[in-house]
Parts: structure tokens; C-alpha cells; sequence
């Protein structure tokens, strides 16, 4: 019989259970509420968090056998870290894992708001073939790309984005010189790159320093024009109404969104009746590669706590001090 009870917020990938059905019993919350989390972590040894569940530090401290928290991603604002870190409870996460499929989905948003497929594809479907006189497609050559996050996701982006000869721009304050003269990406704070961008790409974690970093002090100084595109955290950005107000005054060109705080959003706010703004439910990086991977490394992490060998990836390292 397993050892453990491993509550989960919300139904788990097949690889993570054939990991962690070995070492315990799986419980999925009814919901992602707090009230549900509550009770379900009450004699669980491991919490697994996903969707829109928050591990507060009511949640944290309902556990009095909990071992530790599994997060399938790179976020983890979800967890309430100092309250872990008190317990000595290693918060496991999934830093690289999911790279590559966050930037082709920051490429497939980008290259689909320069190119105006959604525009395109509406009119020629309403029988409008005279529309391809009324604009023109941009063009990805000559342009410049502004990365904001040169880690993981910012980095393979910036591979990615090379064949099509654009500059590619980035601020980090964290990223290392020599890295970034390998990926040819020129560094360069946040107000002295923004005004530069055709093309701007968020790939931050949403920190207290990050956290509505584009905001009405931020945007208007990038180029007029210019599209936005955010896969990393809806947090990043202050406000939708910031993005309609850019939109109808052509301050932006496109806006293309994957993200958004809170999840869902709220679908009757006018952004998503604008049609130059592509959204997606938070899902271009949940390809089944990369959905394999993430719940691979999380699930394995987490075993490995409860069988009491040390995780690889673990945002509060202190807790084995």
C-alpha cells in the first residue's frame, strides 16, 4: 500500500501518477477553492498545485504533515513561499521544461499579429477578397525584437528568432554578458529598449520588482506601433484597460496574449472585442512534449522528497540547511 496521501488541485498528467502511485494515494480536490484545498490537505504528505489554486498560508499551515508542494511550471506566486520555507516544506518546481513550447508560442502569436493572419482569415471568409487593398502585412526582416526575460524561454525566442534577421533587444538585470553576446542580443535596460521595438515579448516571472512592470509609465514608451506579446504572466501587465486605450489610439499595433491576472479573465471587458488582440486560455505551452516533461520532472521531484532523497529543482533550497 502506498505510504503517502498526495493531494492534487486539479487532475494530474498520466506520467505523474505512474510516478507517484508507487509512493502514495492521489486525491484531487472537488474545485480549486481554498475551503476544498483546506480539506483535502489536512493529512496529505505532498500537495501538488495547479490551474487556478493558491497555496496560502491557511492552506500551508492546514497541512500538519506536509512534505512538500509540487508545482507543474515555472511559476510558483501561487505558494505562499515564506510560509513553506517556516515549515521547512521544499516548494518543487519545473524552471526549463516547458522552454521551448512558451517561445513558439510567443513566435506563432508574433508572427500571426505582424502577418495579420486573424484579420485575413475573417475577411476572406466573409467573401472579402478586396481587403488584401486596405493594409499590408508587416514584415519580421529589419524588424527589432524587444525580450523582456532573458532566461529559458527569452533565450531558446531568441534562437528561435534569428533565421528571420531580426535585432533582437533584451532586458534582464539577472542575464549573464557572455550568454548574451552568444545569442547575439544586445542588453539594454527596460526604458532604453523599449522605444526601439517592433516587436516586444514577455518572458518575466511576475516578482515584486516585475509585477505590473508594463504599466502607464512603460508603454507609451514603446514605439509607436509596435505589438505586444505576453506567454509568461498576466501579472506583467497593470491593466487590460491599458491595452484597449494603446489599441484604439494605435499606440499598439496588436497585442497578443496567452495570460492574464486573474484567471479566467473576465470576457466581457472590451479588449476581447478587439481585432487586432489574439488571446489564448493559457495553453500554447501546454504541448504534450512539454506537458510530458513538466509533470515528468515535478512528479519526480516530488517522490523524491517522500522517499527522503533530495529534489533537483526547488525554489527555497534553505529548507535542507
Amino acid at each position: 500500500m502506498p505510504d503517502h496521501k498526495i493531494a492534487c488541485s486539479a487532475p494530474i498528467d498520466r506520467i505523474a501518477i505512474e510516478i507517484l502511485s508507487p509512493v502514495g494515494e492521489i486525491v484531487v480536490a472537488p474545485d480549486h477553492g481554498e475551503e476544498s484545498l483546506v480539506k483535502v490537505v489536512k493529512d496529505a504528505a505532498a500537495l501538488i498545485l495547479r490551474g487556478g489554486a493558491i497555496a496560502n498560508a491557511r492552506v500551508i499551515q492546514a497541512a500538519s504533515q506536509l512534505k512538500v508542494i509540487g508545482r507543474p511550471g515555472i511559476g510558483y506566486e501561487s505558494v505562499d513561499i515564506q510560509a513553506a520555507t517556516a515549515r521547512r516544506i521544499p516548494v518543487v518546481y519545473v524552471p526549463a521544461a516547458g522552454a521551448r513550447a512558451v517561445a513558439e508560442g510567443a513566435a506563432a502569436l508574433m508572427i500571426a499579429l505582424c502577418k495579420r493572419l486573424v484579420q485575413w482569415d475573417r475577411e476572406c471568409k466573409r467573401g472579402n477578397w478586396d481587403s488584401r487593398y486596405k493594409s499590408k502585412p508587416g514584415d519580421l526582416e529589419g524588424s527589432t525584437l524587444g525580450i523582456i526575460g532573458l532566461g529559458n524561454s527569452g533565450q531558446v525566442l531568441a534562437q528561435m528568432m534569428r533565421p528571420f534577421n531580426l535585432r533582437i533587444l533584451a532586458c534582464d538585470p539577472y542575464a549573464a554578458a557572455d550568454r548574451a553576446r552568444e545569442l547575439n542580443v544586445e542588453l539594454w535596460s527596460l526604458e532604453e529598449m523599449l522605444p526601439q521595438c517592433d516587436l516586444v515579448s514577455l518572458h518575466a516571472p511576475v516578482t515584486p520588482e516585475t509585477r505590473a512592470m508594463i504599466n502607464r509609465r512603460t508603454l507609451p514608451l514603446v514605439k509607436r506601433g509596435a505589438c505586444l506579446i505576453n506567454i509568461a504572466r498576466g501579472g506583467l501587465i497593470e491593466s487590460l484597460d491599458l491595452l484597449v486605450e494603446a489599441l484604439e489610439t494605435g499606440a499598439l499595433a496588436g497585442v497578443g496574449l496567452d495570460v492574464f491576472d486573474p484567471e479566467p479573465p473576465d470576457f466581457s471587458h472590451p479588449l476581447f472585442r478587439q481585432p487586432n488582440c489574439l488571446t489564448t486560455p493559457h495553453a500554447l505551452a501546454m504541448t504534450s512534449g512539454a506537458m510530458f516533461k513538466v509533470f515528468k520532472s515535478m512528479a519526480e521531484d516530488v517522490a523524491a522528497v517522500l522517499t527522503g532523497r533530495r529534489p533537483r529543482c526547488v525554489v527555497n533550497p534553505e529548507v535542507f540547511e
